[in-house]
């Protein structure tokens, strides 16, 4: 990562802090999701400068980035409390913490000219990320504020975006060093196993996952 300049890194903080400031601002304001998601931060941040992610094993190691989000995630589905959580939530700001993905997307095109990510995971290769977030206020005004959008299309731009989203996903798992890495061989994926972009995987992903699938329960529950 020494091609990568300090400041890309900044700017791959600051968004990260405002994906879980939207998020927070979308929710009841319980200081209670800011404390765990700054302690799961810490914790991530932790094991990348200490070099945990570096060690190549089977299965490899970067999957703790995303699966305790994604069991948690689940919980919160699966549980009355979680579900009430979810109930409470702000859709219209879901909607628009897309946005961030604008600003990741950059960063990643920039990481991939410092040879930290491969070429397909960047708009110039096989994700197509970008246009979740580039269309994000449009859904926001249309469908939120002037309401002109019926919920059906409100419902196909958020799986949509769920399936650019799960693309990219897959695309950076297999161009990740590891037993299994299809993609970008000459050029691998090592900025997600170092900090600060280890927060891609283990905080800005799950929270837009997250994003999407409270925000289709809520359309699903008034259809």
């Amino acid at each position: 990562m020494e091609n990568v300049s300090g400041t890309i890194d900044a700017f791959f903080i600051l968004i990260t802090f405002v994906t879980v400031g939207l998020l927070y601002l979308a929710s009841p304001k319980s200081k209670w999701l800011l404390i765990g998601v700054g302690i799961w931060m810490a914790i991530q941040a932790f094991l990348a400068l200490s070099g945990f992610y570096q060690v190549q094993t089977i299965p490899p190691r970067f999957v703790l980035t995303a699966l305790p989000p994604a069991l948690f995630i689940a919980a919160l589905f699966l549980t009355s409390r979680g579900r009430a959580f979810i109930d409470s939530l702000d859709t219209a700001k879901l909607t628009i913490l897309h946005t961030v993905r604008i600003v990741v997307e950059l960063i990643l095109y920039f990481l991939f000219l410092a040879s930290a990510i491969p070429e397909i995971m960047t708009f110039e290769g096989r994700n197509l990320d970008i246009l979740a977030g580039l269309t994000a206020p449009l859904v926001y005004y249309y469908g939120f504020k002037n309401k002109v959008l019926p919920t059906s299309s409100l419902l196909l731009w958020n799986l949509i975006c769920v399936g650019l989203l799960l693309n990219i996903v897959v695309i950076a798992i297999l161009s990740t060093p590891s037993p299994f890495q299809k993609f970008g061989l000459d050029q691998p994926n090592i900025a997600i196993i170092s900090f600060p972009y280890v927060w891609l995987p283990s905080v800005v992903v799950p929270i837009v996952f997250f994003s999407h699938f409270a925000t289709i329960r809520r359309l699903l529950s008034k259809k």
